[in-house]
């Protein structure tokens, strides 16, 4: 029965299934995401958003999820990876959906340049990571990071980190150049997602590949919103 299972994760049609699960799971993180950012437009000198982010940083619960999403993003990438060099070895294939029907195709030249956006998106995480993750754990008082008082408990303040990050233009235009590639990735990623498992069906394909096109601009729309509120604040 374990050789069984493990053979068939191993399996092409494995690797597929495992890329369509961890990208839905990444999607819905991504929505979750969004709502904790979302505090950062609090007009409230960071009160709220650095309220939020105490609870993430010192919840057991959520830190467990947390390091689950590192290694779904690890995965996502490798089996991206995989995929896209077995799809450009195989003519006739494109990107790393099943079947294409007509309710369910996408642009050829998005499902061919899939791991061009991957990779644009896995370089942002890695930079986003160095500069809001990293200083909320390891960053040393002073060097960086400051306290701030939030109700009698003293926290780091590390909205003062996504202001002091937001104020540069370039990294505003770079990180809503990347919500971009990440609304591309998703358009695709979402409708190719239910594709691999098989849900496809004239009567619901149609509301998922809506539910899909709204996710992808709406969510991104709502990060890139936020850099650009924090530099014109400031301009």
């Amino acid at each position: 029965m374990n050789n069984w299972f493990f053979g068939f994760l191993t399996s092409s049609i494995g690797k597929k299934l495992l890329m369509a699960l961890t990208g839905l799971f990444l999607i819905l993180f991504l929505a979750v995401h969004l709502a904790g950012n979302l505090q950062l437009l609090h007009d409230d000198g960071g009160k709220a958003f650095n309220t939020y982010a105490e609870f993430m940083g010192h919840n057991p619960l959520i830190q467990f999820i947390s390091k689950g999403n590192f290694f779904f993003i690890l995965l996502h990438a490798v089996l991206g990876i995989f995929l896209w060099s077995k799809n450009r070895s195989a003519r006739g294939t494109q990107g790393y959906a099943v079947v294409k029907t007509r309710a369910t195709q996408t642009s050829p030249g998005v499902a061919k340049f899939m791991w061009a956006y991957g990779l644009v998106i896995f370089v942002f995480i890695i930079i986003h990571l160095i500069q809001f993750w990293a200083m909320q754990h390891y960053g040393e008082i002073g060097y960086g990071v400051e306290l701030v008082n939030i109700d009698g408990k003293e926290v780091r303040n590390l909205y003062a980190i996504v202001e002091r990050t937001f104020s540069s233009l370039g990294f505003v235009l770079f990180y809503v150049i990347c919500m971009v590639v990440v609304g591309i990735h998703l358009w695709h990623g979402f409708q190719s997602a239910f594709q691999t498992m098989g849900l496809n069906h004239p009567k619901y394909t149609p509301i998922i590949k809506f539910l899909g096109a709204a996710y992808s601009v709406l969510v991104p729309l709502g990060f890139a919103v936020i850099p650009i509120v924090f530099y014109l604040r400031h301009a």
